[in-house]
């Protein structure tokens, strides 16, 4: 009985020392792409994880595992990042491969960057823990991407590959499409079956799976598929876990979906089977290219939190898959907080003032549904008063964030629309109540808090000609200037006025 233990306890240990691209090499279909933010996924990898760029002085560095094999090394990016904002850049191939993610460029669709480029993603957006280490994902907001249309050794043509993906199972929306994997070279829909990628999220305009969702799906091009046609399979389930490990792989004529819990259990099989018989899928015409958060044609609706992935030369076991899910579970995939600086009390009624030099005897009010600044003290009207006062509430489209009900309208929230601040009846919709949460965190000028939006969060409350948007340090729109970026976003927030 002792010598069994030893042995199980042994098997297990070399078994977490392995990475999961270590597995899929000893199972003969090693990885040809391998991205992660929050952990190496060879157990010999010590080379950068990412790079981020802050605001302050648009500097860049890389993330690298604290060990060789390990999880990525936040402190560093939270030094870096200190006092200013900071975007992902680039999440770096792990097989040497050079397979690197970088800034999406326009396709059949532009991104709301200049020359129609995606939006990068918050470095700070998604934090985790792993076996109790900080680490941080890639928190998708629709417009943001990443792509890699020259990528060396991803399958192409009818060519088998397996793909797998951890993902935030809450974190999702029925938008086209978020997407890792295979796909156009172009960044244009060339046809069918000129994608193999996997698809998370709710949309119903192609394939289903039971329930209500989200799906794990394969997006091949001109169609998300759940099982053989694009149409309800019943065995494709819902799975809506925190951690989400999502896998599709394709050979000639064959494919499957599965799927579990990224933090125990084991993996389901939600389809086995045949290819599509719909024209163009069967051979499969496979470009290549690697995209993250988009459809192949630069298609940017979508949302969803990435963690790590990987594409495999050839088609993987179930058994090999099996193993990559026990080391996926072993990792310690689990939450962190969202929010920091000064607490928030749920049912409290608070205020917020600026802090900007121009600005601090103005607080944030709002006029009808429009969010502005005003001069509120002691002689202002009860009306004002009322206005510039807000009652704290548990986030709406997160418990972990916060909500902010209107004083003198009870059921209407602070939200943004097209960046904007606007107060909105809650209408009870999964938009609003994404739109309607926020994350306080220390003020990034040293004063008070910095409101960041859930949904968007490379944004945050800021105060521009005395008008509320949710704005990034640095962008398209006017309200997004660099300059007083920090104190336009600080808040003291106090008691709200009786």
């Amino acid at each position: 009985m002792k010598s069994l233990f030893a042995l199980v306890l042994l098997a297990t240990s070399s078994f977490v020392a392995a990475g999961p691209c270590d597995i899929y090499a000893s199972g003969g279909t090693p990885c040809v792409a391998a991205h992660s933010t929050t952990r190496a996924l060879f157990n010999n990898f010590s080379g950068a994880l990412y790079q981020v760029r802050r605001g302050s002085d648009n500097a860049t560095t890389n993330i690298s595992p604290l060990s060789a094999g390990g999880v990525a090394n936040a402190a560093t990016q939270d030094a870096f990042c200190a006092s200013t904002t900071c975007l992902i850049t680039t999440i770096f191939d792990q097989t040497g491969r050079g397979n690197h993610l970088n800034q999406a460029p326009p396709g059949g669709f532009s991104g709301p960057e200049p020359n129609g480029f995606d939006n990068l993603a918050s470095a700070t957006g998604a934090p985790v823990t792993l076996g109790g280490h900080k680490a941080y994902g890639v928190f998708i907001s629709p417009g943001t991407g990443y792509r890699n249309n020259a990528a060396k050794g991803t399958a192409v043509g009818d060519q088998a590959q397996g793909m797998y993906a951890v993902f935030d199972g809450t974190h999702f929306n029925g938008g086209c499409c978020f997407d890792y994997g295979n796909a156009e070279t172009s960044s244009r829909d060339t046809g069918n079956g000129h994608m193999e990628a996997i698809y998370f999220g709710s949309s119903t305009t192609w394939g289903t799976g039971s329930g209500s969702g989200p799906w794990i799906m394969a997006d091949l091009e001109n169609g998300l598929f759940s099982g053989v046609n694009v149409h309800l399979n019943t065995g494709d389930q819902t799975i809506n876990d925190r951690f989400v490990t999502a896998v599709v792989k394709g050979e000639p004529g064959h494919w499957a979906i599965r799927g579990g819990n990224a933090v125990s259990g084991s993996l389901a099989t939600f389809w086995d089977g045949s290819r599509p018989s719909v024209s163009g899928y069967n051979p499969m015409s496979k470009e290549g290219a690697i995209i993250l958060g988009i459809g192949g044609d630069n298609s940017i609706g979508a949302q969803g939190t990435f963690y790590e992935g990987v594409m495999t030369s050839g088609y993987p076991s179930d058994d090999t898959e099996n193993s990559v899910q026990a080391n996926i579970v072993a990792a310690g995939y689990a939450t962190a907080s969202l929010t920091s600086g000064p607490a928030l009390t749920v049912g409290s009624s608070i205020s917020f003032r600026a802090t900007t030099a121009c600005c601090t005897t103005r607080f944030i009010a709002h006029t009808g549904s429009a969010v502005n600044t005003q001069v509120v003290d002691s002689s202002s009207s009860t009306a004002l008063k009322q206005q510039a006062s807000w009652t704290v509430r548990t986030g709406l489209g997160n418990s972990a964030c916060f909500s902010f009900e209107s004083r003198d309208t009870p059921g209407s929230f602070i939200r943004h629309a097209n960046f904007a601040l606007v107060v909105n009846a809650n209408d009870g919709s999964k938009l609003f109540s994404e739109d309607a949460t926020f994350c306080p965190q220390a003020g990034l000028n040293g004063q008070g808090n910095t409101i960041k939006s859930w949904s968007f969060p490379t944004r945050a409350f800021r105060h521009f000609n005395n008008n509320l948007f949710v704005a990034s340090n640095g962008g398209v729109h006017d309200f997004d200037s660099p300059t007083l970026y920090n104190d336009d976003v600080s808040f003291v927030i106090s008691a709200g006025f009786a």
